[in-house]
């Protein structure tokens, strides 16, 4: 053998041994990884081979599982009120993948969680195990009460709804929403509204309950006023305040003034200033108590972190580093204030709860095939953000308000309820951008437990209205109260 074969016999003898270096490599080390990554056509193929648990809202399935006739993917995802459902759901494409719940839970749903794996023999038999379902929090009548309440405005916004109880997730609507069971499958008309839905410049993918930031206007005036009794800055609510309307912020030659008269503001007592959302009070609070325990209250309540309910939310933020002009702002949640409206329910329940803030959660219970229960959760406190008196006298000034304040649009005969009504300024100029429309609320049982809280978001940018309705109280109130009555069933 010349000097060049033997030359070329060793190149082909490395690459070969490479090659099965290589093949053994791939087969010992990453050979599952490979066999169940998503984009393994087989693996897809198998996720849509048989039916899918099921996602339930009271008792009743919102999704299901259609055959597809000449197709690899044996079945698709079809979804019963899929725009009402759609911030709960998520969707399930065999093109797009997985959100939401159908993410979260999706090897419950088709099966491949450990716990619905088969016995021995089923096993060796290669029977597949069933999905299981995921059974939700949801109230049916709640829910439609807080989508309808959006739709019937055709207002851009969000409505959360908690059980301050226990932190169950009772109601979560998004508008303008979309009906995942329109791409669930893979033809390329749907992949094209998958797309179009995507380059919608109103975002009807976007969850604006727990996904989307903003600033909360004088919703957050409660939570001021909690931090400031909580703080001992203020100790009796019916005390009148030294703070003059309209108010000079520290250090600039700026005032506040209020929506109403600032006469009818001008060194009132907080829960005056509620009734009436008077900023002067709010703003001094916010100074007088500091940046520190403003931001000390405002993340024992929820802020500066993200919750996973089950889904990650966006985290609400109450900045760190505040001059005093920007902390006075926070009191009537203006300036750097940000906060979605999960987090402002979560605000509201903790009240009502008599200060104790419960995490919230959306899934009741995981069920097998056979309807036993294999996951239950149980509820958790997230923290006591304050305590039962300041809780009370919150409590009192929220009731006040509903009962003969800005507030009023909320009111339930015989039945107690708290609000706070607020509008939100954002943009770099106030004057030409249409406020943002807030309400907050709670409803109380006749043993003073509370078993609902409602958070309100609108923004009322393509809405038909002027800029002088836009309002919590006239916008938002009327949802806040549809839902509490679904929720005490009237």
């Amino acid at each position: 053998m010349n000097r060049t074969l033997r030359h070329a016999a060793v190149v082909c003898g490395v690459l070969m041994a490479a090659l099965l270096v290589w093949a053994t490599w791939l087969q010992a080390a990453r050979g599952k990884s490979l066999a169940n990554h998503q984009q393994n056509p087989r693996v897809r193929m198998e996720t849509f081979a048989q039916p899918r648990g099921d996602i339930i809202v009271g008792g009743e399935s919102i999704t299901g599982s259609e055959v597809v006739p000449g197709s690899d993917f044996t079945y698709k995802r079809v979804y019963k009120d899929g725009p009402m459902y759609a911030p709960i759901t998520g969707y399930l494409s065999q093109a797009q993948g997985a959100t939401f719940l159908e993410g979260v839970h999706d090897d419950f749903l088709n099966g491949k969680d450990s716990r619905l794996l088969a016995g021995p023999i089923d096993a060796l038999t290669g029977v597949k195990p069933q999905g299981g379902d995921v059974i939700t929090t949801i109230d049916p009548k709640m829910q439609k009460a807080a989508y309808e309440g959006l739709t019937d405005l055709d207002a851009t916004g969000a409505v959360v709804a908690l059980d301050p109880r226990t932190g169950k997730i009772l109601a979560m609507a998004s508008t303008p929403s979309y009906d995942p069971s329109v791409f669930a499958g893979i033809t390329g008309k749907e992949g094209q509204e998958f797309k179009r839905l995507g380059q919608d410049e109103d975002k009807p993918l976007s969850n604006r309950a727990t996904r989307e930031i903003y600033p909360p206007g004088s919703t957050f005036k409660i939570l001021t006023a909690a931090a400031a009794l909580e703080h001992g800055v203020a100790t009796d609510i019916d005390a009148p305040s030294d703070a003059p309307a309209p108010y000079r912020l520290p250090l600039s030659t700026k005032e506040i003034g209020n929506v109403v008269p600032d006469s009818q503001c001008d060194k009132v007592s907080m829960k005056t200033a509620m009734q009436w959302s008077c900023n002067n009070v709010f703003l001094d609070a916010a100074l007088k108590t500091g940046k520190d325990r403003m931001r000390e209250t405002a993340e024992k309540f929820g802020f500066n972190k993200e919750h996973f309910a089950p889904v990650r939310t966006a985290a609400s933020g109450y900045p760190a580093e505040l001059d005093k002009p920007q902390t006075a702002l926070t009191g009537m949640g203006q300036g750097s204030v940000t906060t979605t409206p999960l987090q402002m329910a979560m605000v509201t329940a903790g009240l009502a709860n008599n200060g104790t803030v419960m995490k919230p959660y959306m899934v009741e219970e995981l069920r097998g095939p056979d309807l036993s229960v294999l996951e239950k959760t149980q509820p958790e406190v997230l923290s006591q953000a304050v305590s039962e008196t300041t809780a009370k006298k919150v409590q009192a000034m929220m009731e006040h308000t509903v009962s003969d304040g800005s507030g009023s649009n909320a009111t339930i005969s015989d039945i107690t309820v708290g609000g706070k009504p607020g509008t939100a300024q954002h943009g770099t100029d106030v004057r030409d951008e249409r406020p943002y429309a807030w309400f907050v609320s709670y409803a109380k049982q006749s043993d003073g437990s509370s078993p609902v809280a409602v958070a309100v978001f609108i923004d009322p940018e393509d809405m038909d209205i002027s800029r002088e309705d836009i309002a919590g109280g006239r916008l938002g109130a009327p949802i806040a109260k549809a839902v509490m009555e679904a929720a005490l069933k009237r």
